[in-house]
């Protein structure tokens, strides 16, 4: 498949400032790469956005419809009720086939409900998986400073098949997204041992430990998950959620705590200012919008999920991750590797 044959299906009024901000990503995306666009849509909004923004009209199609599911819409309920809504539509077209890979910032449980309720999953697959990516103190002194933890809120609780599910999803990610050759693959647990966290965790321990093609370097506990010792972080969907939160909450915490400081303490101020450069390119690295946005694992499909609060540049490099995420066939890789776990593990398993 060429560069020019990906078409990535867009949900344009999914996201706090949509269509403005979807839309602008999209214009930008063809001006810098050759995939195709289907934006899903209010048409006359949509065009109304369009006239702002430079973009090659041949890559874009825009497909209609004036319904929506918002933030505060229940997304279980939304999906029933409307069943044209962008998100959902969406969804159905890449699930026919004339989209290669989903991308929106709307509603987190409304694009994971309706890609379960349209899109195949992967066979084998029982849970599909939110991934994170999130910054770290970079130990392994990679390229980026960046690492994924998954699940972080598609599910609550998972088996110990799910979590090796999850470690071939997330190796693959960074495998070939992240060109990391062998990264390593962590489980979050409640301390290193290896028969820590009960009988789930420790048969997940055991199972991974034994995966040639899985680089595991065993458990890692909380306060180590911003050290960036793996590359990949596997949990369960309710601890990877927490502990997600928490991570936003101090990045929150730190941010009002430096300008109660600068407000206070004259020395605190200079010192601030003198930082400013770092803190700006710190800023850099670390803004979501380098990103784009966070995979969604276990569909036939890649679905990239943006932050709700996207700036134009995030959509256009969730665009363009999508169109790599399809030209590296990252769900078929994912497949071959738990059909080959399946057959050779998930019927018979380790004793431990």
């Amino acid at each position: 498949m060429k560069n020019n044959d990906y078409t990535i299906v867009l949900d344009a009024m999914g996201g706090d400032n949509a269509p403005g901000i979807t839309v602008h990503g999209a214009a930008q995306a063809t001006l810098e790469s050759p995939l195709h666009i289907l934006i899903v849509g209010d048409r006359d909004a949509i065009q109304k956005e369009l006239q702002k923004h430079k973009y090659n009209p041949g890559q874009i199609e825009i497909i209609h419809t004036s319904d929506i599911i918002s933030m505060e819409d229940n997304p279980k309920i939304a999906i029933e009720q409307k069943p044209d809504a962008s998100i959902v539509l969406a969804t159905r077209l890449v699930a026919q086939g004339k989209g290669d890979a989903l991308v929106s910032a709307g509603s987190t449980g409304a694009v994971i409900l309706s890609a379960a309720k349209h899109i195949n999953r992967i066979l084998g697959v029982h849970k599909t998986a939110l991934a994170a990516i999130y910054p770290t103190h970079n130990i392994q002194n990679r390229h980026d400073i960046f690492s994924l933890l998954l699940d972080v809120g598609a599910n609550i609780q998972n088996s110990h098949h799910d979590l090796v599910h999850f470690a071939y999803m997330g190796a693959t990610y960074a495998r070939e997204i992240k060109k990391i050759d062998s990264p390593t693959v962590a489980l979050l647990n409640i301390g290193a041992e290896e028969y820590k966290g009960g009988e789930k965790l420790s048969r997940t321990h055991a199972i991974l430990k034994s995966l040639p093609e899985i680089n595991f370097i065993g458990n890692i506990e909380g306060n180590q998950i911003m050290h960036g010792l793996a590359d990949v972080v596997v949990t369960e969907g309710l601890t990877g959620n927490i502990a997600l939160k928490v991570m936003e909450g101090m990045a929150s915490s730190v941010k009002r705590l430096g300008k109660i400081a600068f407000k206070q303490n004259m020395l605190w101020k200079m010192g601030l200012i003198m930082l400013s450069g770092g803190i700006r390119k710190l800023k850099i690295v670390t803004d979501y919008e380098e990103y784009g946005g966070a995979p969604i694992f276990g569909f036939e499909k890649m679905i990239i999920k943006c932050h709700g609060r996207s700036t134009h540049k995030a959509i256009k490099n969730a665009l363009k991750l999508a169109a790599k995420s399809v030209r590296d066939d990252i769900p078929g890789q994912i497949s071959r590797y738990i059909a080959d776990y399946e057959y050779n593990h998930a019927y018979n398993d380790l004793e431990i």
